[in-house]
């Protein structure tokens, strides 16, 4: 494994494209620890500028770039040691990002010289996919290694951390709901902790030697079914609605329906499991994934009917 902390990254740069989004504010910390020199490029650099109060003086930049833009993508990587395609989305825009962008941003790494590029792509990836979201993720990291060779592909699983969309989103509709509609409940997922990820990105960073041209995915220890997560948090929050698990010819019928709470292609998306098949990435990196357990509750408690004070009450009182 490479050491982070060895001096390998020292006074490098890394620009992260998409650096201030959610996985990205994680692999800065992470690559500002081990001392390199990061520039976040996204097409609003203001809304990353809460970054600047991680790292030394002078060890963050910010400018302004667009995956679709590539004259923008040239001028943000330029003199570059790493680059970190962290761009990704859903919707109408996936084919000209996750393919389109993830072209530009290695070809742009390429011609500038970069010694390392990191893409983050997604479990499920695959041309052949049936959702447009992971037919495109697959031809995007196709696209990627057609420009730079070497690149090194990350494939999390869900990721999870006190900014996500997807415990946090599951935790309010229990805190508000008596009975609580369960999608895909038998669906299996691996979630994989936003800081572990981070990780991940500064140590394939600091060793393309080692991880350069390789494709890992990461997972957590956790296996959970999509019923098994509702349940966790269910008890983690203190409540107690009915969770019903949904026939697939309900979900399939309320996907298809205008306004629904969830796409086609998010449909086609939970008809996978969503878990480690290929290569086990934090395995080979040397990092021990984090459980949901050891660090959610953290940020869950603000779900309790009564905060903290909610749970310590009942505790003491059993």
């Amino acid at each position: 494994m490479a050491n982070t902390e060895s001096g390998s990254m020292k006074n490098k740069l890394v620009t992260l494209i998409g650096g201030g989004g959610f996985v990205g504010r994680y692999a800065v910390r992470a690559l500002l620890v081990a001392g390199a020199r990061v520039r976040v490029a996204q097409r609003d650099p203001r809304h990353a500028w809460f970054l600047r109060t991680q790292g030394g003086l002078g060890q963050t930049q910010f400018v302004a770039a667009d995956v679709t833009r590539p004259d923008t993508i040239a001028r943000a990587v330029a003199g570059s040691d790493v680059v970190v395609n962290l761009v990704g989305a859903f919707g109408a825009t996936m084919e000209r990002v996750q393919v389109g962008g993830a072209r530009v941003v290695a070809e742009a790494a390429a011609r500038a010289g970069a010694g390392a590029l990191v893409h983050v792509s997604a479990i499920g990836a695959d041309p052949a996919a049936a959702s447009n979201y992971g037919r495109t993720k697959g031809e995007g990291e196709a696209a990627v290694r057609d420009a730079f060779a070497t690149a090194t592909i990350l494939r999390p699983s869900t990721v999870f951390g006190r900014e996500d969309q997807f415990l946090n989103r599951f935790a309010g509709m229990i805190a508000a709901l008596p009975v609580v509609p369960v999608l895909a409940a038998e669906t299996r997922f691996q979630p994989v902790f936003a800081g572990d990820v981070g990780e991940a990105i500064a140590v394939t960073a600091a060793d393309p030697a080692s991880f350069g041209g390789r494709t890992l995915e990461l997972g957590g220890p956790d296996v959970m079914t999509m019923m098994a997560i509702h349940r966790y948090l269910a008890d983690e929050i203190d409540r107690s609605p009915s969770l019903v698990a949904l026939p697939d010819i309900a979900g399939s019928l309320l996907a298809s329906l205008p306004g629904a709470p969830i796409s086609r292609d998010q449909w086609l998306m939970l008809q996978q499991d969503n878990v480690v098949r290929g290569d086990d990435g934090f395995a080979a990196l040397g990092i021990a994934p984090t459980p949901v357990a050891a660090v959610a509750p953290e940020w869950l408690v603000r779900f309790r009917k009564q905060g903290r004070f909610g749970r310590r009450s009942r505790e003491q009182a059993a």
